[in-house]
C-alpha cells in the first residue's frame, strides 16, 4: 500500500530535534516495517503560535491551495502511483489538518490520524476556526491510532459509523539503546573524562528541549528538587538547549559543581548518554507521551518522572520507576533520594524497563498492529459520512 504521510505540527523532515518529530519518523518507520510505501506528502506546517486572524487565515488558504494541487497532481500519475491511503500524525487546534480530509474524500481513499487531540475549550473564542478543523478532520477519519490515553474520551463522541480505534503504546527501536547499555562501563568512561564526571557517583540524566513553557516548567521543578537531596552524592547531565536555556541554567546555579550541559546532540549519539547514566529524573510537565523517558528505559534506566498525562503509559510506577503527582517538588525530591539511596531497587528497575520496553514498546510490535489495522481499513468499505 502506498501511504501519503504527513505531520501538520512539524515534518519528518524538519532540522530541529524534538520528541515530536522523533514519533513523526517512528510512524512513518514501523509503517514501512509493515511493508508499506511511505510518502511524505507536504512539508506545510499549518502551526499557529498565537491566534491572530490574518495569520490563520493564511494558513487556512495556503493549505486549501495545497490540498487543491494535490488532487489535480494525483490525477496525472499513473494507478500504481498514487496513494492508497492518507495517515496524518498531530493534529490539534494549534496545527489543524487543511490537506489530508480534502485530499482523501477527493480521491477516495482512507483517511487515518494518530494522535489527534480534541479540545471542547477551543470551540469559543479566536481558535474556533481551527477546532472545527480538527473536529472536521475526526469525524471524516475512517481510522483513529491514539498514543495517548488522556485523548480518548473527548474523541470517542466524534467517531463516525464505522470508524476504528487502535490504542497504540508509545514505541520505538530497542536495540540502540540495549547496545550502548550493554558497553555502559566503557561509554561510561568516555563521558567522564569529557565531562569531567565522577564515573564512581550516581548520575542522574535529562534529555529536553529548552523551550518556555511546559519545558521551562518541567526544569524549573527538576532544579527545586535536586536542591533538596544536595546531602547525597550525583551529579546531573542535562543534555538540550533552546530559547530558554540561560533561564535553566540559572534554576541550577546553586548547584552548578554537580551539573553538566551538553547541547542538543545527534539522534545516534544520544544511546551513550543514556547507556552511561544512572538514573533518569524529568518532572514531565504537561507531557504528552515522554519519548525521552522511553528511551531511558530502553537503555535500562530506571526514571522519576511527573506521572501526568501520557507517562504513566511508558514509565511502570513501583516496576520500572517512579511517578510523582505533577509539579510537586517535594514528593519530586523523595522519590530521587529514595532511588539514589537503593542501588539494589535501581538494579531491579533498569531490568524490568529494558523488558518492559522488548515486550510492550518494540518498533516490531507497532508495526505488526497497524499493519493489521490497515489491512482490515483497506478491505472495507469507505464510508462517505
Amino acid at each position: 500500500m502506498r501511504i501519503a504521510f504527513y505531520a501538520p505540527l512539524k515534518p519528518p523532515s524538519h532540522p530541529t530535534p524534538s520528541g515530536d518529530r522523533r514519533v513523526a519518523r517512528l510512524l512513518a518507520e514501523a509503517l514501512r516495517h509493515a511493508g508499506h510505501t511511505v510518502e511524505i506528502a507536504s512539508k506545510f506546517r499549518s502551526r499557529a503560535a498565537m491566534p491572530d486572524p490574518a495569520a490563520l487565515e493564511r494558513l487556512r488558504a495556503t493549505g486549501v491551495r495545497l490540498a487543491y494541487r494535490m488532487v489535480e497532481r494525483t490525477g496525472t500519475l499513473l494507478p500504481e502511483h498514487r496513494p492508497d491511503l492518507w495517515f496524518t500524525y498531530h493534529l490539534y487546534y494549534k496545527a489543524p489538518d487543511w490537506l489530508g480530509p480534502a485530499v482523501s474524500k477527493a480521491l477516495g481513499i482512507p483517511y487515518v490520524v494518530a494522535e489527534a487531540s480534541h479540545a471542547p475549550k477551543r470551540a469559543d473564542g479566536p481558535w474556533a476556526k481551527n477546532h472545527e478543523a480538527v473536529e472536521a478532520a475526526i469525524r471524516q477519519a475512517d481510522l483513529v491510532v491514539g498514543l495517548n490515553p488522556d485523548d480518548a474520551a473527548c474523541l470517542a463522541p466524534l467517531l463516525k459509523p464505522g470508524a476504528r480505534t487502535l490504542e497504540l503504546k508509545p514505541f520505538l527501536d530497542p536495540a540502540p539503546f540495549s547496545e550502548a547499555a550493554a558497553d555502559r562501563k566503557q561509554r561510561r568512561a568516555v563521558l567522564a573524562k569529557r565531562l569531567s564526571l565522577d564515573p564512581d557517583q550516581p548520575w542522574l540524566l535529562t534529555v529536553a528541549m529548552m523551550r518556555a513553557g511546559d519545558k521551562e516548567a518541567s526544569y524549573r521543578v527538576l532544579a527545586e528538587a535536586l536542591a533538596h537531596v544536595t546531602d547525597r552524592a550525583w551529579q546531573l547531565l542535562v543534555v538540550g538547549d533552546g530559547e530558554a536555556q540561560r533561564a535553566v541554567e540559572l534554576g541550577f546555579a546553586s548547584m552548578d559543581k554537580r551539573v553538566r550541559f551538553v547541547p542538543s546532540v545527534a539522534p545516534d549519539a544520544l544511546p551513550d548518554y543514556y547507556g552511561a547514566a544512572d538514573l533518569f529524573v524529568w518532572p514531565a510537565v504537561n507531557e504528552a507521551i515522554g519519548m525521552a523517558i522511553l528511551e531511558a528505559q530502553a537503555s535500562g534506566l530506571p526514571a522519576v518522572a511527573g506521572g501526568g498525562r501520557g507517562v504513566p503509559g511508558v514509565v511502570e510506577h513501583g516496576r520500572t520507576g517512579l511517578l510523582t503527582p505533577v509539579g510537586d517538588v517535594d514528593a519530586f525530591a523523595e522519590a530521587v533520594a529514595a532511588m539514589l539511596d537503593d542501588p539494589a531497587q535501581r538494579a531491579a528497575m533498569s531490568a524490568a524497563a529494558t523488558a518492559r520496553v522488548a515486550q510492550v514498546h518494540s518498533i516490531d510490535g507497532a508495526a505488526e498492529r497497524l499493519g493489521t489495522a490497515l489491512a482490515d481499513l483497506s478491505s472495507a468499505p469507505q464510508s462517505t459520512t
